[in-house]
């Protein structure tokens, strides 16, 4: 088996130098039939060494079906194996189940909600609108019942807080009652902060409004968006804009 170099060198020695193959052969100290056989070959393709077999090939469907059940160990799969009649070690195990393993799936949290105890908030955006001379970004507000999944919207020109808990109030009066809780995404007019793992830091002018309307504020994890399915799976900017006949 020749290098890439060799390669290029017995073509470059055939094609421009116009040398005949013994010729080559005895400039690069090569066997005639191998110059031959590479002349013919116009890319080169390296040697595909054959795969050794292993020791663990006739567990591999064994090990993955094992993962499949439960997320085992190496250390608990080793001995497993050993009693089927595997005699090889453990690093080669250890290099095939790190391949194999599923992928740990995210948990999901199945919330269940009673009427009345608790709605779900969130911003969304809806383009820009011509106001005037210039044009202005359009968010709308969204409150959706956990239990009956009954939704409000209000469509803003701003996020700010005097938006935020006038769209409240204006949620209220259209539900004929306040929830016992609100559950927030981490939007910067209800959370002033929250660091993974620890509580988060609400606004106090919201829990100030929160404190008069008799509702407990309660604040999505981190990143943890799916939280508050109710509203994430709302209708669409679209289908928000016709329900409303706002358009």
């Amino acid at each position: 088996m020749i290098d890439y170099h060799t390669f290029h060198q017995i073509h470059h020695l055939h094609k421009v130098e116009h040398l005949n193959q013994a010729q080559i052969a005895a400039e690069l100290q090569l066997d005639e039939g191998t110059v031959s056989k590479w002349l013919n070959i116009e890319q080169y393709r390296p040697c595909q060494m054959p795969k050794r077999p292993s020791k663990l090939d006739a567990y591999k469907g064994t090990i993955i079906r094992m993962l499949e059940r439960h997320p085992y160990s190496c250390a608990q799969l080793l001995p497993r194996l050993k009693e089927q009649g595997y005699t090889g070690g453990y690093s080669i195990l250890k290099a095939f189940v790190q391949h194999v393993r599923p992928a740990p799936s995210p948990a999901f949290l199945t919330l269940q909600f009673a009427p009345g105890e608790c709605a779900q908030v969130d911003w969304g955006q809806a383009g820009a609108v011509s106001v005037g001379s210039t044009r202005r970004r359009l968010s709308f507000f969204v409150m959706v019942l956990c239990h009956s999944r009954m939704l409000y919207v209000q469509f803003t020109l701003a996020e700010t807080m005097e938006h935020f808990l006038a769209a409240h109030q204006h949620a209220f009066e259209f539900f004929h009652g306040v929830p016992q809780q609100v559950m927030v995404d981490n939007c910067k007019v209800a959370v002033l902060t929250h660091r993974r793992g620890e509580p988060a830091v609400i606004n106090p002018r919201y829990l100030d409004f929160a404190n008069h309307y008799g509702f407990k504020v309660r604040a999505c994890g981190v990143r943890k968006g799916n939280e508050k399915g109710r509203v994430e799976e709302g209708p669409t900017v679209s289908e928000v804009k016709g329900d409303q006949g706002l358009y």
